[in-house]
């Protein structure tokens, strides 16, 4: 017998069973990098975020609580930490009423209200005049 360079039949099925188990695990992963890109990722970036809000608090800052409590912030107080150094307390105190203030932690905040800036592009004009 003369071979011609012809594979055998055992290496390809050899080959054909390595690219069949390969081909199984595609979809597998391509699902997982879906749910990575769509879900996963976009989730640690919220929580980045909040992380960064809540480490960025400070006084007048008007704040919605886990409980729907809505409050300016009046007091960040600073503490020190194991190692000595001055850091922000986890407790802050918001006013939710005047002259009625109270003590939260820092993670029940969950949003930090920004100012909305008006869309009047010129004063008004009295229209008594």
């Amino acid at each position: 017998m003369s071979s011609f360079g012809l594979i055998t039949p055992a290496y390809a099925q050899d080959i054909s069973g390595m690219m069949g188990s390969a081909t199984q695990f595609l979809p597998l992963v391509l699902i997982f990098a879906v749910f990575y890109f769509l879900l996963i990722r976009p989730q640690q970036q919220k929580q980045k975020e909040m992380r960064s809000m809540l480490s960025q608090l400070k006084r007048g800052d008007r704040v919605v609580t886990g409980g729907g409590i809505l409050g300016v912030v009046q007091r960040v107080p600073m503490v020190q930490d194991k190692d000595g150094k001055q850091v922000a307390s986890q407790e802050i105190e918001v006013e939710i009423a005047p002259n009625l203030r109270v003590t939260v932690l820092r993670e029940t905040i969950t949003t930090v209200l920004k100012p909305v800036a008006a869309n009047d592009a010129k004063p008004v004009k009295d229209k008594a005049s």
